[in-house]
């Protein structure tokens, strides 16, 4: 059976019932639970900061994604360790220091990823990718969830997977944005192990339906 890892993104869920639908997810079978973390800077958005991560620590055992569209995101690395994430991801966009903070990750103890944004050229992972723990593509140009998927993302992930199999085998690969079920077949034979999915799973259908329809596309698609 195919293995590719869904990872839901709490900002298209209901924050008036989060903790209800972290756990509804959970019981569909995710396998992370993804969080945006946007500062009004880096991105024409505001989100929310380590309180909220905390909080989902506490109704939840999945691992906790957390992708930083923040500048200067060395300044939080240690609240987000420390309220309850597993994996975080910077921006090599947002930092002139992407391999410190990537070191500080991983001194803090966690999972360190590095995303890049679509205009982005793709050789920006090479020099981090023998330490990468995740190499996150963004598939859409982030801050907003319910954006469209951005056709060549599809060859950028393969361009990725080729890379990342010469320098770091381990490393997962990571796509954010616009994944629905008519593209997340597509996604995952191009190489990503990751897949975030937001309004795809948190939608007016149950969280299960929509899982069951995500991985039904995988599952026809066969082995990569």
């Amino acid at each position: 059976m195919p293995e590719l890892l869904i990872a839901p993104s709490i900002l298209t869920a209901d924050f008036a019932r989060l903790g209800e639908q972290i756990r509804e997810a959970e019981e569909a079978g995710v396998d992370w639970i993804h969080l945006d973390v946007m500062d009004g800077r880096f991105v024409p958005n505001l989100t929310f900061g380590p309180v909220v991560v905390e909080a989902i620590r506490r109704v939840t055992q999945l691992p906790l994604d957390v992708h930083l569209m923040i500048v200067e995101p060395e300044r939080y690395l240690k609240d987000f360790a420390q309220a309850g994430a597993d994996w975080i991801s910077v921006h090599f966009e947002a930092t002139p220091h992407a391999h410190r903070a990537v070191q500080q990750i991983k001194e803090l103890g966690k999972k360190a990823g590095l995303a890049l944004n679509p205009a982005t050229p793709l050789e920006a992972f090479a020099p981090l990718l023998p330490e990468l723990d995740l190499a996150l593509v963004m598939s859409v140009n982030p801050g907003f969830g319910g954006q469209k998927y951005i056709a060549h993302s599809t060859e950028r992930i393969r361009r990725l997977a080729r890379l990342r199999n010469q320098l770091n085998p381990a490393c997962l690969i990571e796509v954010d944005g616009g994944i629905k079920p008519e593209n997340v077949a597509e996604v995952f034979r191009a190489g990503a192990d990751v897949v975030v999915a937001g309004s795809a799973l948190f939608n007016s259908q149950p969280v299960a339906e929509n899982m069951k329809q995500l991985l039904g596309e995988v599952y026809a698609a066969g082995s990569r």
